[in-house]
Order: C-alpha cells, then sequence, then structure tokens
C-alpha cells in the first residue's frame, strides 16, 4: 500500500533538540535538603520543538530543524518521539558528542529550576542543518538564546518571504540586538521581570519599543498576569484564568503554540490571544507537555477576560467608548445584551479610574 504523502509544514521551529525529565514536587527544597518528587515525566526540548509537537497534535502539520543528537538512547527517544508526534525533518546523529540532557524541577506554585547542557559544539550543528523546510513554510520560530545560530534561518525566511516568530525574552534590552533582528522578525514575544508581575508601564514600553524597531506583533507574556499584544494600533490586555498549578514546565513554549495555531489558521487577533492565554493556562495544571485538545482549549478561552486600547500618536488609549453600539441599532435593544451592559457597568472598574491609569503608563 502507498504511503499517504504528507502535507508541507505550515509551522517550522529552528533549534535546540533535547530530551527533557520533568519532575514535580510541591515546593523546592533548600540547601543539601530534599523533597519527595510527585511524577516524573519525559519529552522533547526546547521551545521549537515543543510547539513543533504541540501543533502536530493539533492537525497543523509542523516540522523540526534541530541540532544533532548523539548515537545514543536519548538521540533515538528524540527521534522516535517527534516521529511519533508526525514532526516532519530529519534528526541528524553524530558520534562526537552524547545527546544533552535537560531537567526540570518544577513546584506547585508555578517556580522552575532547570539543569541544561548547551555546549557552542552543539549548537554549532545548527550551521550545518538543512533548511530546505523554510521554503515553503507560512512561519519559522526561532529562538535568541540560540544565539548567532538564528541568522542563517532567519535570512531564508525573508529570502522566501516567510514571516518570522522570535522569541527575545529579555533579549530586547540589547539594542544592538533588536536592532539587527527587527528587520526580519513578524511576531516578536519578549518578558521584562517588572511586567511578569503585571505592572502595566513595563509592558507598554516594552511593547512600544518593540513596534517602533518595525515589528509587527509585539507580544509581552505576564506568567500568571496574562499577556499584551500590540499589532498595528491594537492592543489586547488577557488576563489569565486563574487554575492551579502544578507545573509550569513548557508554559511559555504552549502560550507560543496557541497563538501560532491561531495565527496559522488566520484567526482574529482577539481569539487568537484568548486561545494562546487558554492553552498556556490549561498547560500548568498537569505535569509534563501532553496537549489538551483545541475544543477544551476553546471552552476556556471564552472565559478569558479582555482589555481592548489602541496605539496612535506614540500613545495608548482606552477604547471603550468606541465599543458602544449606536441607540437606535436592533443589538442594543435586546433585552440580554441590555443586562449584560448593566452587569458589566457593576463589575468593571469606572471609566475615569481606567483612563487614569492608562495615562500614567503612556510617558514611560
Amino acid at each position: 500500500m502507498a504511503k499517504k504523502k504528507l502535507s508541507l509544514p505550515s509551522y517550522v521551529g529552528f533549534g535546540m533538540l533535547t530530551p527533557v525529565y520533568i519532575m514535580s514536587l510541591d515546593r523546592l527544597p533548600k540547601l543539601n535538603t530534599g523533597a519527595i518528587v510527585h511524577q516524573v515525566s519525559n519529552y522533547v526540548y526546547d521551545d521549537a520543538a515543543i510547539i513543533a509537537c504541540n501543533l502536530s497534535q493539533w492537525g497543523v502539520p509542523s516540522g523540526m530543524i534541530g541540532t544533532s543528537v548523539g548515537d545514543d538512547l536519548l538521540g533515538k527517544y528524540v527521534a522516535d518521539k517527534l516521529k511519533e508526534l508526525g514532526v516532519q525533518g530529519s534528526v541528524r546523529v553524530t558520534d562526537k558528542y552524547k545527546t544533552p540532557l535537560e531537567v526540570n524541577v518544577s513546584d506547585k506554585k508555578g517556580a522552575r529550576t532547570y539543569f541544561w547542557q548547551r555546549s557552542k559544539e552543539i549548537l554549532g550543528t545548527l550551521d550545518t542543518a538543512d533548511l530546505s523546510l523554510i521554503k515553503t513554510a507560512k512561519l519559522l520560530y526561532v529562538d535568541w538564546y540560540d544565539g548567532e545560530h538564528i541568522v542563517r534561518a532567519m535570512e531564508e525566511a525573508k529570502r522566501h518571504n516567510v514571516p518570522v516568530f522570535l522569541n527575545f525574552e529579555h533579549g530586547h534590552q540589547h539594542p544592538e540586538l533588536l536592532k539587527k533582528y527587527a528587520g526580519m522578525v513578524t511576531i516578536c514575544q519578549a518578558v521584562t521581570d517588572a511586567a511578569q508581575i503585571g505592572k502595566k508601564q513595563a509592558m507598554l514600553g516594552t511593547a512600544r519599543k518593540l513596534i517602533k524597531a518595525g515589528i509587527k506583533t509585539a507580544i509581552i507574556t505576564m506568567a500568571s498576569q496574562g499577556c499584551m499584544v500590540l499589532q498595528g494600533d491594537e492592543i489586547i490586555r488577557a488576563y489569565a484564568p486563574k487554575v492551579k498549578a502544578v507545573d509550569a514546565s513548557g508554559a511559555g513554549a504552549t502560550f507560543s503554540s496557541g497563538f501560532v495555531y491561531g495565527y496559522l489558521n488566520g484567526w482574529s487577533l482577539e481569539d487568537t490571544v484568548r486561545f494562546a492565554i487558554a492553552a498556556a493556562s490549561l498547560k500548568v495544571t498537569r505535569s509534563g507537555l501532553e496537549m489538551f485538545p483545541v475544543q477544551e482549549i476553546q471552552g476556556l478561552a471564552r472565559t478569558v477576560r479582555i482589555e481592548l486600547m489602541v496605539y496612535r500618536g506614540d500613545r495608548f488609549h482606552t477604547i471603550r467608548k468606541l465599543l458602544r453600539f449606536p441607540q437606535n441599532n436592533l443589538i442594543v435593544n435586546n433585552a440580554f445584551v441590555q443586562g449584560g451592559q448593566k452587569l458589566a457597568e457593576r463589575i468593571l472598574p469606572k471609566k475615569k479610574v481606567e483612563r487614569r491609569k492608562i495615562k500614567r503608563s503612556m510617558v514611560e
């Protein structure tokens, strides 16, 4: 029987390939003490590979261009796992080194300690990787912590008009890197320490810096505080649902997976952000990196609280007043809509307070 021809990958990840062991416990132990581990799970890391695996489980044709793995049991596991999940791309094998290993230790509050092997020799194998998967892709994903090795892949994507998703994390704090990468990046995911605890001026300041550099879509992730996304003059602030955290390993990559899924499906920015937040929130509720199904994620996505703003004249403004319907609109006269509006007026912050908060952040 002839083999079914695979669709060309819509998503292509570029970066490190390594197996990971994830240990979940109640709390990280103090120095020279120990702790009971409740669960140990294994998967394929880094973020580019996690996203490829997630998207493949959601029915998106995905590929991975990665570092070489060793000719050993761990290397075989990586190759077999990617094949099992339907991720396309050849996994190269070398006898020059053993397959690198990563170990993550996560507590129930979301704190994570990790141990990884990332030698120059291992990362150097990215420079000889076959880039042919990029030519027909609809999106390339790269991580800034893979260093100069990502430039070749980004340039290849630019030659073929393939959008690039850069996970920049704290890299935006280096002006020379921002200037270097911005011209090749369509979507950029970043973070600041202040943003992690929900400080709006830190989110807005970082997002504005990315947009001014020429990046089309800027994503500022804030862990349990949700995220802020800017695209053109549209701004969406999404608040993460309250969930019981078990393991935060891979939460950032799961958020990226959700965003890429919406992007590749042509969803609106709001629907895409809702899905990404919901996917990351569900991920932390259980140990390991096995992904929740799309329908379950969409169910939680409908409950995600959203705040809308716009970016005009180098300033951020609330657009709540722009969302009101004309008084003679048939929708407004609907009893259910009117009841919802009254409820929203009772539970949402007063307009003056909201506007004052935003203005304070605009000058930062």
